[in-house]
């Protein structure tokens, strides 16, 4: 159903494109610079995320950029769930819809999934696809059955959530809050009966959702929460269920999207439904969701692996060793987000131009860093953004650290 209410023009997804040609002309041109610099689809062969090699150079260097938070993507039993998924199913998948046929390892996953994260289970192919296919739902009305709700974007949300503004835009109306300003979400629920409030957890450029004044807000309002995880399942909660499961209890009014593609070490996505009957629902009715590209055998079987090592004690020594990587980090080179406990840090050099330099340099050195500029950060804001892992060593950590050191001249 259409309201006619106009999307306000910060939007992000296609209208973004039609109305912001200052913003693409400010920011390709960082960029080219960083394509010409070596430094945009770089090809390599990787033996782990310490020692990725470009096979025409030789030249070896260490990711600083990977979200494989706990290096679960290199390790053997989630190597071997893979290998082990193909010769039980004998096929790489089913190549139809999961809302008509589901293979058994699928739902398995799911179960297995459930149970260890205390919510109901859909996967999907990818965490994005799932926002894609539920938000339209939530914005009409038809996921929670009591009519349109405002869609409140955080500023910072993630571009896969973001992206679908439009189209919740035909839904209801779509507006844009201050990031994490729980006074102006406050004012939107005394203005409006029904309200949800779409946010990442952890978010990828640093930092967390105030999820303690948001509970609050959703037990006087009912605010509908809809959280992006992605960044912190598996290295927050004592099975891994990340930083918004660990500390909300599902409930009607919530639901967490999250990606098995960063710390859990395999592919594709899930959402933690606070209704059963919204597995069926969802399935049916969320678009791509419903499509016949689903987690295809290999990934669900190296799923169902990670999954089994999140209830053994490695789980716990891995979230330590990170945690300790994280603080070791902290202490040596303290940023904005220092002390918070989530692996993301963005080192702040000012102009997009000095970022991508700064990243070329390191690189050469043996450490690739992304640079980060507009309109990922905004204008003025460019810097390094670091993702801190449990499987680099502290002499790594030091080695980096130093070099950054160096060349922002940093004491």
């Amino acid at each position: 159903m259409s309201t006619g209410v106009h999307v306000e023009p910060n939007v992000l997804g296609p209208r973004r494109y039609r109305n912001s040609e200052k913003m693409l002309q400010q920011s390709d041109p960082a960029w080219r610079a960083a394509a010409e610099a070596g430094l945009i689809s770089v090809h390599v062969d990787a033996e782990s995320n310490n020692r990725l090699v470009v096979q025409e150079t030789g030249h070896e260097f260490v990711s600083m950029c990977s979200s494989a938070y706990l290096g679960l993507n290199f390790h053997p039993k989630v190597i071997q769930g893979a290998i082990d998924s193909l010769e039980v199913a004998k096929a790489t998948g089913l190549m139809v819809s999961n809302a008509r046929i589901r293979h058994n390892l699928l739902a398995r996953l799911e179960a297995d999934l459930g149970e260890l994260f205390g919510a109901d289970i859909l996967t999907g192919v990818s965490c994005s696809v799932l926002s894609f296919g539920i938000l339209p739902l939530l914005a009409s009305g038809h996921l929670t059955g009591d009519g349109p709700r405002v869609m409140v974007f955080d500023r910072h949300s993630h571009f896969s959530m973001a992206y679908v503004k439009p189209i919740c835009a035909d839904e209801s109306l779509v507006l844009t809050s201050p990031h994490n300003d729980l006074d102006y979400l406050e004012d939107i629920c005394r203005k409006y009966p029904r309200v949800a409030y779409i946010a990442d957890g952890a978010y990828s450029m640093g930092g967390a959702a105030a999820l303690e004044g948001l509970v609050e807000l959703q037990d006087k309002y009912g605010l509908f929460l809809y959280l992006d995880d992605a960044h912190s399942l598996s290295i927050v909660g004592k099975r891994g269920e990340g930083f918004a499961r660990s500390r909300l209890e599902m409930n009607p009014l919530t639901l967490i999207v999250s990606t098995l593609h960063k710390a859990f070490g395999t592919a594709g996505g899930v959402a933690m439904l606070g209704r059963p009957e919204w597995f069926g629902f969802l399935q049916r009715h969320a678009g791509p969701v419903g499509w016949s590209q689903n987690m295809e055998i290999p990934i669900v079987g190296a799923s169902l692996a990670s999954a089994a090592l999140h209830r053994t004690p490695e789980l716990g020594e891995l979230q330590r060793t990170l945690q300790s990587n994280i603080d070791y980090f902290d202490e040596l080179l303290p940023t904005t987000f220092a002390g918070n406990g989530l692996p993301i840090r963005v080192v702040r050099v000012g102009e997009a131009d000095r970022a991508v330099e700064l990243s070329k340099e390191l690189y050469r050195r043996g450490y690739y860093s992304s640079a980060v500029f507009f309109p990922i950060v905004p204008k003025g804001e460019a810097g390094l953004r670091v993702m801190i892992r449990a499987d680099i060593s502290r002499e790594q950590i030091a080695d980096f650290v130093s070099h950054v050191k160096e060349l922002t001249g940093t004491p």
